[in-house]
């Protein structure tokens, strides 16, 4: 589907440590620049948030010049913007913010301050057409796991249920450090447990006993897994023993990808509906979408994952989310908005 005629919209996401700028025509996505500040966080073992600033102020005038180029479009070519106004890091927030700002002054074009969780649901659009109404959204992220019904046209984020501590993300990058393994965690436990074995030792389950499962049947918590991932490797080390570095990752991945499946299926068949989308930079874990795509077919459910690249934080989720609001006649932001480093998922744009 080709939407030629649409408003050519820009996206600025700068939420934590990817400066992320995409062009998006309708559903037709024309350019997706990322400047990635991940190496000069690496030796922390995190993001620095001063340090994630300074390189979006760095990356983000050049990485705009790129997406134009790329697009084979000029600046004064875009008919409206789109920023990430939060949930992030504040910091990094406002140097996405402040520029386009900007530029909306300076091109004369309206601006809509946009939910970051949100961009993640509908970047979707860009590779598989328009969202099935209604929809579950599973967001999975180093900083997020939540579960939504999305429904009327996207207009809408109703939250089924979300992480108590740890997310997803945030527990593979913890368990990468337990084992050593470089920053960021999630992309190499996924590649080690390639070579170790799922079954090898029977990590916990967040809230999925019985009475977990009445109070919290769609919430997540992963907190109990990585002290008990900690407990076994400080364990084989005591005993003057290796720890397989396979197996523990293939069995801590089991764990989580576990929980997330299966509570996202359960929500689909207790609410009645027949289609997923996941998003987020932990759907591009391969064991994830292995595995949601198995339970899906075994219930008949229609599973939507962005590619790869489309999962991970970047510009063209931002400009998708614009370009949609863009075509259902939102009113566009004030300019004197503000970012939220909490923004709730049901807060869609200012």
């Amino acid at each position: 589907m080709t939407t030629s005629g649409a408003p050519l919209v820009l996206g600025i996401e700068t939420s934590c440590d990817e400066t992320g700028i995409g062009l998006v025509r309708g559903h037709d996505l024309l350019a997706n620049e990322i400047a990635s500040s991940v190496e000069e966080h690496a030796r922390y073992g995190g993001v620095v948030p001063e340090v994630a600033s300074r390189a979006h102020l760095e990356a983000i005038e050049p990485a705009i010049r790129r997406a134009c180029d790329t697009a084979g479009v000029a600046l004064s070519d875009v008919d409206a913007l789109a920023v990430t106004a939060g949930p992030g890091l504040v910091g990094a927030l406002l140097v996405g913010v402040a520029t386009a700002k900007a530029l909306s002054v300076a091109l004369g074009i309206p601006l809509y301050g946009v939910n970051h969780l949100a961009s993640h649901v509908v970047v979707d659009e860009l590779q598989h057409g328009p969202l099935a109404d209604p929809t579950i959204a599973l967001l999975v992220s180093g900083g997020h796991s939540s579960l939504l019904m999305v429904t009327d046209d996207v207009r809408e984020f109703t939250p089924l249920g979300q992480t108590l501590d740890d997310a997803a993300g945030e527990a593979f990058d913890k368990v990468a450090r337990l084992l050593g393994l470089p920053f960021p965690g999630g992309p190499w436990i996924d590649r080690m447990a390639v070579d170790g074995d799922p079954r090898a030792i029977a990590f916990p389950r967040g809230l999925t006993a019985a009475g977990d499962r009445d109070r919290h049947p769609y919430d997540f918590s992963f907190s109990g897994l990585k002290t008990a991932v900690a407990r076994w490797v400080k364990a084989r080390e005591l005993a003057g023993e290796p720890v397989p570095v396979a197996d523990v990752a293939a069995s801590c991945q089991e764990a989580i990808v576990d929980v997330l499946t299966a509570k996202m299926v359960t929500a689909c068949g207790a609410l009645g509906v027949r289609h997923v989308v996941i998003g987020g930079g932990v759907a591009a874990n391969s064991r994830l979408r292995a595995m949601a795509q198995a339970r899906c077919d075994s219930a008949g459910i229609e599973l939507r994952v962005p590619r790869p690249g489309l999962c991970t934080d970047n510009g063209a989720m931002v400009a998708a989310l614009g370009a949609r609001l863009v075509a259902q006649g939102a009113v566009p932001s004030d300019l004197d908005f503000p970012t939220s480093s909490t923004m709730a998922v049901t807060r869609r744009a200012w």
